[in-house]
């Protein structure tokens, strides 16, 4: 086997030139080698670049970076341990345990359960950023406000991605713990696992080695953003900080089923595997993620099980991926540019390297698209955060999207336009120059005939 120095010699180069290519500013690449399955390999890191434009200072390994959506699994994480607990069981309606819960109908409050807001399946509109300011009541006060935030899709009628059924979820750990979510994280996840370099709050982030997010247009070299993230009432859906070592101690956490390194019990085995279980699928999804578990996004390469999550803030993008069966995993921090152009590029490359698994390509458009009616997808769809445009132009599809939501100031382009490749009668694909990579759109009908638009892991209903 290859030695870790000869190892982070080659990822170094590797990380520094496609990150040049992709005009990513800094990186921070963590790789857990292959131990058959026990979460205690050797860490292979690598870094890139700088933390910010405007200052020049280089990013290290203990550099701390926005993880995002990544979050996620550290909130359900949370709730798991709460469940171990016999606090909550995942399927006990939210209004239980919040009992001041309003959301937009009172059918929709009595019924929403744990799980559907874990699986994004509540149909809460899911991309609402209410700045509820900074104190300790910031998550209670997002939640007081839900019963104006529109249903997306009836419950558990499909899978649409749901910021705001994950902040809500972080109000069940407050309720429960007596904690801010801040508080309950770091007493049950961050201390126990020993995390030096993972916080919270910016105050937190400015005394550590902190990125900066960059935003710019396609093809231009990006600069930094003009505030430093997502409000903080956002916290349980994407405020972790961390370094990507330390997003690789929290996944080992997972490989040990739910140990710490000292041999603390901080999840029951149960509630580990309990998390990987496929709950929900994705409409129109390819190999990672085809479905949902308990916060985990699932998939499978070369026939292997595949867990993980992605992030994306103001400016800065994660990408986590575990191989459970393998005892791999892989954490790439990035704070700008082409971000799913550098992890599509490199990921492939890390996980047959040091798991020899083949990561499937990502589907691209074939040489002789198929003939297909499109007529009846053309239409307007709409939900919180996004309006989606499917128009016909001199015979060609295109979808124009249009930046709705509360954090429109921080998009140098709120409108786009993207020309559709035809896949199948409902399935197509769009190239999005900002991350330099082909993303899919799905059209297809609920149960009772609702037509929806996927595409970016929402579901978007047609209102016109």
């Amino acid at each position: 086997m290859t030695d870790d120095a000869t190892l982070a010699a080659h990822w170094q180069d590797r990380l520094t030139e496609l990150a040049l290519a992709h005009r990513v500013p800094g990186a921070s690449l963590a790789v857990l080698r292959p131990d058959g399955g026990t979460g205690d390999g050797d860490v292979v890191e690598a870094v890139h670049g700088v933390l910010s434009h405007a200052t020049g200072v280089e990013v290290t390994p203990d550099s701390v970076f926005q993880i995002g959506s990544i979050s996620k699994v550290w909130t359900t994480t949370l709730l798991m341990q709460l469940a171990d607990e016999g606090k909550l069981t995942v399927d006990r309606p939210v209004a239980e345990l919040v009992p001041d819960l309003r959301l937009a109908t009172p059918e929709l409050t009595a019924a929403v359960t744990v799980r559907h807001l874990l699986t994004h399946t509540s149909g809460i509109d899911g991309d609402v950023f209410t700045d509820t300011g900074r104190g300790d009541d910031c998550v209670a006060a997002y939640v007081a406000r839900l019963s104006g935030v529109a249903v997306n899709h009836p419950l558990g009628a499909t899978l649409s991605y749901c910021n705001s059924g994950f902040v809500l979820a972080g109000r069940v750990v407050e309720v429960l713990t007596g904690q801010t979510w801040d508080e309950a994280l770091g007493e049950r996840l961050i201390r126990p696992l020993g995390l030096a370099e993972t916080c919270t709050l910016p105050e937190e982030a400015v005394l550590r080695r902190a990125a900066v997010g960059h935003i710019g247009r396609a093809g231009e070299q990006p600069e930094p953003t003009p505030v430093w993230g997502l409000p903080r009432s956002a916290g349980p859906a994407g405020l972790i900080v961390a370094s990507a070592r330390d997003v690789l101690a929290f996944a080992r956490m997972h490989l040990r089923d739910g140990c710490a390194p000292d041999g603390t019990r901080l999840l029951s085995t149960g509630a580990v595997a309990a998390m990987r279980e496929p709950q929900a699928e994705i409409p129109g999804a390819a190999a990672y993620p085809h479905a949902w578990g308990l916060g985990w996004a699932l998939g499978e390469w070369d026939g292997e099980p595949v867990i993980g999550h992605d992030g994306n803030t103001v400016g800065q993008s994660a990408c986590l991926r575990v191989l459970p069966e393998h005892g791999v995993a892989v954490a790439l921090l990035m704070n700008g540019g082409e971000t799913k152009g550098l992890v599509e590029d490199l990921l492939p490359e890390v996980v047959a390297d040091v798991a020899g698994v083949s990561v499937p390509a990502p589907p691209r458009p074939p040489a002789h698209p198929p003939a297909v009616d499109s007529t009846r997808h053309l239409g307007t769809y709409e939900r919180a955060g996004q309006r989606c445009e499917v128009l016909d132009r001199d015979g060609e599809l295109v979808l124009r999207t249009t930046s709705t939501s509360e954090l429109v100031e921080l998009h140098p382009d709120p409108v786009h336009e993207y020309p559709m490749i035809a896949l199948a009668e409902d399935r197509y694909l769009l190239w999005v120059p900002e991350s330099a990579a082909w993303s899919t759109v799905t059209f297809y009908r609920l149960d009772d005939g609702s037509p929806y638009l996927h595409f970016g892991t929402r579901a978007t209903p047609k209102v016109a």
